[in-house]
């Protein structure tokens, strides 16, 4: 009997990608705002697509796959971010604090 050890490999990288974009978020949103930064996550997630279907390798296509749609859910994950920040969860960058102020 083989054991293949693909899939608990994948899960444990997607564990790590999920948990990797979480401080990715955080930082994008206080250094540069939503507005001026959650464009990037959906040019990087279609290259990760990209990636993703070029690729032979099965288990570096599916990592791929994680990476790219991890950006995509990003993508809302960093308006969500900057509610947070509105609501005093996480600190607000002094340098932007005009942003924060409701219009």
């Amino acid at each position: 009997m083989d054991i293949n050890f693909e899939g608990l490999l994948i899960g444990i990288c997607t564990f790590l990608c999920i948990g990797l974009f979480h401080p990715i978020v955080i930082k994008a949103e206080y250094y540069f705002g939503a507005k001026r930064c959650w464009w990037w996550f959906p040019i990087v997630g279609i290259l990760g697509v990209a990636g993703s279907l070029v690729v032979e390798n099965t288990l570096a296509s599916a990592l791929l796959g994680v990476f790219a749609f991890s950006c995509f859910w990003s993508i809302i994950e960093v308006f969500e971010q900057e509610k947070r920040v509105k609501k005093g969860w996480f600190p607000k960058n002094p340098k932007r604090k005009d942003e924060y102020d409701e219009k």
